[in-house]
């Protein structure tokens, strides 16, 4: 059975979890900001891991960048991640254009992952 709407991509929810104090991070975020400028159908947030140490707990980001890629719901990457705007580009463009693996099933990611989608309307300090 299909649905009349099963045509339309899933939302795409892309976050980069990095520390204020991190000079790579520093560095990345005007990257960042271009990469989500190509991608208007997606949402990116940027997420300072001491700063939002509650919602991210008990996971520990020891190596940043740290990309986060969730499809409709499911994470699809998380891991560190070169500062590279090709690379975050060719990750995003994978997501939308629906050709990725299989969801990540790792139960701290997946209840992270659930944390941050239902805290995003309370924190639009989120969005880059």
């Amino acid at each position: 059975m299909t649905s009349e709407n099963s045509s339309l991509p899933a939302a795409v929810l892309v976050v980069c979890l990095c520390a204020q104090w991190c000079g790579v991070c520093g560095d990345y975020r005007a990257r960042f900001a271009l990469v989500q400028a190509k991608f208007p159908q997606a949402t990116f947030l940027w997420v300072d891991v001491e700063d939002e140490a509650d919602l991210l707990y008990p996971m520990d980001i020891e190596n940043f960048p740290t990309l986060l890629l969730v499809v409709g719901g499911k994470p699809r990457f998380f891991g560190p991640l070169t500062p590279q705007v090709e690379l975050l580009e060719r990750l995003v463009r994978a997501q939308v254009q629906g050709s990725a693996g299989a969801a990540l099933g790792d139960p701290e990611l997946l209840a992270l992952v659930a944390k941050i989608l239902a805290t995003l309307p309370d924190r639009p300090g989120f969005y880059t």
